[in-house]
């Protein structure tokens, strides 16, 4: 059929009409790999190859409502509709992280990253992270409910992804943007580090109306797409909503006349990312990677406690029939006072002797023994193993963060603060402190449970009449200590026991003191941690972790601001779902070689489906806009960069969806359209050359309060099917259209359930096997 097709001289080449397990909602090729992800109607994530071939499929349990992929294509990002962003590995579908970034429904998504390499021989200001001169790799987490002895502890390799995806990603700056339907949009770097949150509706735009300041407002809005500039300057957001005016006459902002219903556009400045890219950079790789440390850590301290946990259970199930036995007997004592007893020689009570040679046994008395040998062998290797590591890394990055935080000029403009550095940083020091002194703790409680059971072992062979010759020595003395200290108590479990943070544990007086002294020669300012469990520092550590890391985050935020705003069509209903895309294009008419103008060296473009309730003397036809981005300084100077063009679908044909193609180019996708009904049971798919459309100025008035398309009424321009490379396809089309213009590829859904591959570069012989 392929060969027909060039023979015939189709255009557009099909390479693929295959069926679909469930209709398709969400379609996004990859920007590195021939690879189209696909989510279904039941939110299932289908990722195929060029060739059709099925990767992998995986279901996240909750409703997917949108879908983007980081700019390398070796991961991919899932917005969910509980506000869940989490992003999965390309290789195999794995979750590598999750962030509950929003409160609502995640309705889109746009992933960026900076052309220029941070490491750049020609950046004197490139960043080198240091830290795999000093330590060997990273810790992973270790597993779950927990490991056998001399396991090593780790995931599988090809489990463990996350570590060398994290490290790619670093290669070049990046930024994921995030809306949702509340009108919130949150920018994370790497995708992994939180570093700003807005929302649109605190966004008010001021003008002169007849020497009268007027100030617009949106209202009710909900986020329909967004799109960062690739120099990261700008992002341009499109949504649904109403625009009101209001006073600002009044402390109370009095809300008055009726707004605007319909899509609006803003142009946000996001300098901050371009301007402090390099310093954004080294903070965020030294916080994201202390996140995954802490992560280690909390899932080290579950596994302990629950392996020490395990292991006291069966001691004090053994143990505790002790104290029923000296109830039965009508003795007032407790089962300390009876061991002692045993141990100075005294005579050997019944109650006692029934636990020692009938309750607990030198079976039972073994197998405890080996029970809690074990565990402490276990916890003693996930401390060198996995939390000591860990909490050695943080606390060298936190030294790297408190060396640049003491560059105020470069790093207090985008929030790192020393003190609050500081204060993490010593907490950080502070956990080490107690990981040394919970292994000392540790030893000496695993060396007396083996000391007491050593005893035991020979009062069972005595009590017996077995020879005891070949058995373990004891100490008395310790075996007073661990009948005193740790038989009804257990110093480990509490330091592990995160339920249990609030237990300060009792220090003496003299060591107190001369920690007191200590701070004076130059050590912890916060002279009380001995008292808390290592439980609690590890939260202290966490909290001061955030509040450092957040002070960024906010600083960033407020460096957000909205440039400019545009009424584009109005609308009945909000939220609304119309075809739309944003994309970027090289401006040939602005200088790119200076480093002032850097900016400048894309033009923006937003092409959308004017709905035909918007205006009753505008039916089908499809408003494309550029130079958006630049207007807002270009108003205040005098002149207006703005233009559009409204592109009309001729009769019979009816607009699917549409999506900016490379080279400024627009793929569209029409479904042919009978008297009697919406689709006729064929489609058609077209690129039209966007550049080479009669774009009109559109003037910038200081009133927002109108619609500014609906001045292009009269400038129309007819699409001529005829004139336009057309393909004819024999279903009706369905949304999503997919277009890959790093691929040079389309994939069109029909409505009964199948995908057709199409390659939209006819004369470029490009290799159809999958990466």
């Amino acid at each position: 059929m392929e060969t027909d097709e060039v023979e015939q001289g189709l255009p557009f080449q099909l390479q693929f009409d295959k069926p679909v397990p469930a209709q398709i909602k969400i379609a996004e090729w990859n920007p590195e790999k021939d690879l189209l992800a696909m989510v279904t109607e039941d939110s299932k994530i289908l990722l195929h190859r060029f060739n059709w071939q099925r990767l992998w499929t995986i279901s996240p349990g909750r409703c997917i409502t949108s879908l983007c992929w980081r700019p390398d294509g070796k991961a991919i990002a899932v917005g969910l509709e509980d506000g869940t962003v989490s992003l999965h590995d390309v290789e195999n579908g794995k979750l590598l992280r999750s962030m509950k970034s929003h409160t609502v429904a995640v309705v889109c998504l746009n992933w960026e990253e900076d052309g220029q390499l941070i490491g750049d021989s020609g950046n004197i200001l490139a960043y080198e992270d240091r830290t795999s001169r000093f330590f060997p790799p990273a810790p992973r987490v270790p597993r779950m409910p927990g490991l056998v002895s001399g396991d090593t502890g780790f995931m599988d390799d090809s489990e463990d992804s996350f570590g060398e995806l994290s490290n790619s990603s670093h290669q070049r700056f990046n930024i994921l943007c995030s809306g949702d339907k509340d009108g919130s949009i949150c920018f994370s770097i790497f995708g992994m580090f939180p570093i700003g949150k807005i929302n649109i509706h605190e966004f008010s735009v001021s003008t002169l109306l007849m020497d009268n300041q007027v100030t617009y407002r949106l209202l009710n809005a909900s986020i329909c797409k967004v799109a960062l500039s690739k120099d990261l300057c700008h992002l341009i957001v499109t949504c649904s909503g109403e625009l009101v005016e209001e006073s600002v006459e009044s402390r109370d902002r009095h809300i008055f006349g009726h707004g605007l219903l319909g899509l609006h556009s803003l142009v946000l400045d996001t300098s901050i990312f371009w301007k402090r890219k390099n310093e954004l950079h080294q903070v965020a790789q030294q916080a994201s990677n202390i996140e995954d440390l802490t992560e280690v850590i909390r899932a080290s301290l579950s596994v302990m406690c629950k392996q020490w946990s395990d292991a006291m259970h069966m001691f004090h199930e053994k143990f505790d029939s002790l104290s029923s036995l000296i109830i039965d007997h009508g003795l007032d004592s407790s089962p300390q006072e009876e061991f002692l007893s045993l141990l100075c020689g005294a005579r050997t009570s019944p109650p006692l002797h029934q636990f020692l040679v009938s309750s607990l046994g030198e079976v039972g008395l073994k197998r405890v023994s080996k029970a809690v040998s074990n565990a402490g062998k276990e916890l003693q290797f996930i401390v060198l193993d996995h939390l000591q590591p860990a909490a050695e890394i943080i606390g060298f990055r936190m030294g790297e963060l408190r060396g640049l935080s003491r560059w105020r000029t470069r790093y207090k403009v985008i929030g790192l603060d020393e003190r609050l550095i500081d204060n993490a940083t010593e907490k950080a020091g502070m956990l080490l402190v107690q990981v040394e002194r919970f292994m000392m703790i540790l030893s000496s409680a695993v060396q007396q449970f083996s000391n007491f059971f050593s005893w035991l072992l020979k009062c069972i062979k005595l009590l017996m009449s077995e020879t005891s010759d070949q058995l373990l020595p004891f100490n008395s003395e310790l075996v007073i200590i661990f009948l005193r200290f740790l038989y009804d108590q257990d110093p480990v479990r509490q330091l592990l026991e995160l339920s249990e943070v609030d237990h300060n544990i009792e220090i003496e007086l003299e060591t107190m003191q001369k920690i007191k002294e200590l701070v004076q020669l130059g050590g912890f300012s916060d002279s009380e941690y001995l008292q808390r469990t290592m439980a609690k520092e590890f939260q202290q550590m966490e909290s001061s972790f955030k509040e450092a890391f957040a002070m960024p985050f906010t600083t960033v935020s407020e460096k957000i601001l909205c440039e400019d705003l545009l009424p584009m069509f109005p609308c009945p209903s909000s939220p609304f779902n119309v075809p739309m895309s944003i994309s970027y294009y090289k401006d040939i008419s602005q200088a790119v070689s200076t480093y002032q103008t850097c900016q400048h060296r894309f033009i923006d473009y937003i092409a959308f489906k004017v709905p035909d309730e918007s205006f009753s003397d505008v039916a089908n036809c499809i408003g494309i806009a550029r130079g958006f981005m630049h207007d807002s300084s270009s108003v205040k100077k005098g002149y207006t960069s703005l233009e559009a063009v409204l592109l009309s679908v001729p009769d019979g044909y009816h607009c699917v969806d549409l999506s900016l193609y490379k080279e400024s180019q627009m793929v569209l996708l029409l479904n042919e359209t009978t008297s009697t009904s919406e689709s006729s049971g064929s489609a058609h798919m077209l690129v039209v050359q966007v550049t080479d459309l009669p774009f009109v100025s559109v003037p910038r008035s200081t009133n927002l309060n109108y619609w500014k398309l609906h001045e292009l009424k009269d400038s129309i321009t007819y699409l001529q099917m005829e004139n336009e490379k057309v393909r004819s396809i024999p279903h009706s089309a369905i949304a999503p259209l997919a277009v890959s213009a790093s691929r040079g590829v389309a994939c069109v859904f029909a409505a009964r359930k199948r995908a057709l591959v199409y390659i939209l570069e006819e004369d470029e012989d490009e290799a159809t096997d999958a990466e």
